[in-house]
């Protein structure tokens, strides 16, 4: 993970807190956030809204810098000048501040989708310019402060734009782990890159070693992955694990791992080419047209997708409610390692929510509905 992902949505947790519940021994819910606002290792931008290390900003600054020339933001400067002097000038004197503390009734009304009060509308811009960031969330509500109240001064240094824009797109192929650069590249940077540029950024990666070319077997196309990671896709193809694979605690043959619908490994198509399982996040879509359940995580088992389920955290009564649960492969369910990685996973989900229950209400497996059940005690 190169960033992450932050989405507002809660049914039993929020999707960035289950992706670093997948993969940290012992994480509890917000502990990014500490990371974050507490202690500063951390900053929060972007359309595409992630967590980012704070040394990453320098970086970022160039494209915060270029967002301001986006046209929409043009339009915005030209139309709310006064609201821009106005909130700068009120974040000089309160310090921090946030859209609820404009009422409604008190703000010219705006139709944009990032805000329908002129405030809202223009903090959103001066953060996403860079002159604003977000100093801490109240009920996951941004609550912003100037920059320099925020960020450290060698954080604030705007970076080479040449060396910022190596470094971003350096990044993305880390993010992506085997990528193509297809259609991401211009939103990544803010500005336009030419087929030409690319290719001449890739064949000096390439002789550099900052980026190695990999064939997958039954891909058309060859893909790029990080430089650094050349150690590892050389054991893989050895049919070794690397030694930096190893895990802390169980492996995921011992234990189950629950994927976040948002999560990098499985989301926005990949879990397809990659894994062969077709997945996709319902939770938006009208319920006739869902065909799992409302919030579906993925079920990693071993090296492999297996199947998915549909979990709720009732926090009336402390019980976690498993709406459904779908194998790949039904077989799976008369398994005995896989019904006792089953229950080892869903005991460490469990107590990561805090639930002190848990309802199974519609797993049609009896072994594996038995052992799901038992979690609890």
């Amino acid at each position: 993970m190169e960033d992450l992902q932050l989405d507002p949505l809660v049914v039993v947790a929020r999707a960035h807190d289950l992706m670093l519940h997948s993969r940290v021994v012992d994480y509890a819910i917000d502990d990014w956030a500490v990371l974050t606002y507490d202690r500063r290792q951390f900053f929060e931008w972007g359309g595409w809204l992630a967590v980012r290390p704070m040394e990453e900003l320098a970086a970022f600054r160039v494209v915060m810098r270029r967002e301001r020339g986006n046209g929409h933001w043009r339009e915005v400067e030209a139309e709310h000048g006064e609201t821009i002097h106005e909130m700068l000038a009120v974040l000089r004197e309160r310090g921090e501040v946030s859209n609820r503390d404009f009422a409604m009734h008190e703000r010219k009304r705006v139709d944009d989708y990032r805000g329908r009060k002129d405030s809202a509308l223009v903090l959103h811009y001066l953060w996403r310019v860079g002159e604003v960031m977000v100093t801490r969330r109240e009920r996951f509500e941004r609550v912003y402060a100037l920059t320099e109240a925020v960020a450290p001064a060698e954080a604030r240094v705007e970076m080479d734009e040449e060396a910022a824009d190596d470094l971003l797109l350096r990044k993305q192929i880390a993010a992506d782990g085997l990528t193509r650069f297809t259609g991401t590249v211009k939103y990544l940077l803010r500005r336009d890159i030419s087929a030409a540029e690319l290719k001449e950024r890739q064949e000096r990666w390439l002789a550099d070693g900052d980026a190695v070319e990999v064939k997958v077997e039954g891909w058309r196309q060859t893909q790029l992955a990080i430089g650094a990671d050349r150690a590892i896709l050389e054991a893989l193809e050895r049919g070794r694990t690397p030694r930096e694979w190893k895990p802390r605690d169980t492996t995921t043959e011992e234990e189950a791992t629950f994927l976040s619908p948002l999560d990098p490994v499985s989301a926005r198509g990949r879990a397809k080419p990659l894994f062969g399982f077709e997945y996709t996040w319902d939770v938006y879509k009208p319920e006739h047209q869902r065909r799992f359940g409302y919030y579906t995580l993925p079920i990693l088992w071993g090296d492999a997708l297996v199947g998915r389920f549909d979990p709720r955290l009732d926090r009336s009564t402390g019980t976690l409610v498993i709406n459904g649960l779908w194998l790949e492969d039904d077989a799976l369910a008369r398994d005995e390692a896989f019904v006792e990685a089953m229950g080892t996973g869903m005991t460490r989900f469990r107590r990561f929510l805090g639930a002190t229950a848990i309802h199974v209400k519609a797993v049609r497996h009896v072994p594996l509905r038995r052992r799901l059940a038992a979690t609890a005690y």
